[in-house]
């Protein structure tokens, strides 16, 4: 028994009909292919899939090219497919050389030339969309310096962090036995350096001169190493 007749019209499922177009695709494009080397005919095949894929698929004859089938076209045919096309562009190309020409003179009239052709209305205008846009300029202005004004505080805060912290660092090296600092005697020499540290350099390390004339410092095991606060200066 043979199978029925198949009734072309939409196919509403969607795996099916993708399933169709895939197997009937093929099979167009190889008879495109047979019908080339059979008859040695040139054939230009193009296939637009659905819109909701959009792809395209084609097959051209060997030695043929899509500019040489259009031209062998256009010939035979006795039409120009490019022509209409070529009006539309020449017709944007017009729009576009006036908005450019408008442009221009909005730019020579906001720099305070072309003027002569305004009214007093359309100078008033002109004027109002001047001081308009200086406001914006001005408010944007403002909120740049602010933005910046915002991250140099930022960056202060953290230069005073870490100057903090060699200071801290720097108290810690002092107090230690091996300086002789916790002499209540030499409590002031450190003060003093640390309030000049704190007054005139803060984010500076200090240089340590040893001197052996200083007699209250206690020796460490490497040898006999003093330290003359006096002596202390800005690296």
């Amino acid at each position: 028994m043979g199978r029925g007749k198949l009734e072309i019209k939409r196919i509403e499922n969607t795996t099916n009909r993708q399933v169709t177009f895939s197997k009937r695709r093929n099979g167009i494009m190889k008879k495109a292919q047979e019908l080339t080397v059979l008859c040695d005919a040139k054939i230009s095949l193009i296939i637009v899939s659905s819109s909701s894929t959009k792809r395209v698929y084609h097959y051209i004859s060997p030695g043929a090219s899509l500019k040489k089938m259009y031209d062998e076209y256009q010939k035979v045919e006795g039409v120009d497919l490019w022509r209409k096309h070529y009006e539309q562009m020449q017709e944007q190309e017009r729009k576009l050389l006036e908005i450019n020409t408008e442009l221009r003179r909005e730019i020579s009239r906001r720099m305070g030339g072309d003027l002569e052709e305004l009214s007093i209305g359309e100078l008033g205008a002109l004027q109002q969309q001047m001081s308009n846009a200086r406001l914006v300029i001005r408010d944007r202005k403002y909120h740049v310096i602010k933005n910046q004004t915002g991250t140099t505080r930022k960056k202060v805060r953290s230069l005073e962090e870490i100057r903090d912290n060699l200071l801290l660092n720097l108290e810690t090296r002092f107090k230690a036995p091996e300086f002789g600092l916790e002499d209540d005697n030499n409590q002031g020499v450190y003060e003093d350096a640390a309030n000049y540290a704190n007054n005139g350099a803060a984010a500076n390390l200090f240089g340590v001169s040893r001197h052996s004339r200083h007699h209250n410092f206690q020796q460490a095991q490497a040898g006999c190493y003093s330290i003359n606060f006096q002596d202390l200066r800005l690296a």
